[in-house]
């Protein structure tokens, strides 16, 4: 019963935050998940690369219902999207490889340092040279490969990283935040089938798919959906530099958390 009522209250704020800032609600799953499972007597070798696989597994759900909204609302760059769509995916799906082979303790250090440097960009006065624009699309696509690989490491949509790049190269907000939550899609997808090929035919837990704990996607997944268009709603209504703030301290926030629990 914990379990169910844990989930379910992750599903929902996950869902309004994946649709106002584009991040998937991977960065509040993935911590969550880790202490969700804790309690759960799982394996301790097992619970950061489980609550990474999960999260993914969701955001397929909440990126389809974040990305229909974003789309209705013609707030998509789509060239940007073809750029990254293909090197993406192939990033994300390397990821479970990867993930599968580093030490559990590493893996959360590493994704706890990535999104403290990030919040930390988000949160100063850091403001891109008006000037610069997207690379050409060698780098374009090279950014796109460097995002998937992160993201899927991270267990997120893609938004924590895809976001701050664009915005780097002056894609306002509310588009970087469009375009990240209609990635999420394929991003979550392929890197959701890395990690349950990867872990295919480890068995340490019932219901799980490779490293995908069933249980949690169904109750996270239920709820982010509903609450994705939500949070979408409210990004169109939430001035950019708020919702620059807003994101750096929820990254802050969650980087600070998993650091005390990794050391």
């Amino acid at each position: 019963m914990d379990m169910i009522i844990a989930c379910s209250a992750l599903g929902i704020v996950a869902g309004i935050l994946a649709g106002m800032l584009g991040i998937g609600g991977g960065v509040v799953i993935v911590p969550a998940l880790v202490l969700i499972l804790s309690a759960q007597d799982f394996p301790s070798e097992f619970i950061v690369i489980t609550a990474v696989a999960t999260s993914l597994c969701t955001i397929i759900f909440t990126s389809v219902s974040a990305a229909r909204a974003q789309i209705k609302r013609k707030a998509v760059d789509w060239n940007i999207f073809r750029l990254w769509a293909p090197t993406v995916v192939v990033g994300s799906f390397l990821s479970g490889f990867i993930a599968a082979r580093l030490p559990a303790a590493v893996l959360e250090i590493g994704i706890a340092v990535f999104l403290l440097v990030i919040s930390l960009i988000m949160l100063s006065r850091w403001v891109p040279d008006p000037a610069r624009t997207m690379p050409g699309k060698a780098g374009t696509t090279g950014l796109g490969l460097f995002s998937g690989v992160l993201s899927g490491l991270a267990g997120i949509g893609g938004g924590n990283v895809m976001v701050p790049l664009m915005v780097f190269f002056n894609v306002p907000m509310q588009r970087a935040v469009a375009t990240s939550s209609t990635l999420g899609f394929p991003l979550a997808l392929v890197g959701t089938a890395g990690y349950i090929i990867s872990g295919w035919g480890v068995e340490f837990m019932p219901w799980t798919l490779g490293y995908v704990y069933l249980p949690a996607v169904g109750l996270i997944a239920f709820f982010t959906v509903l609450m994705a268009p939500i949070g979408v709603a409210l990004s169109h209504r939430i001035p950019a530099a708020t919702l620059k703030r807003c994101f750096g301290g929820l990254l802050l926030i969650v980087a600070g958390r998993m650091l005390l629990t990794a050391l």
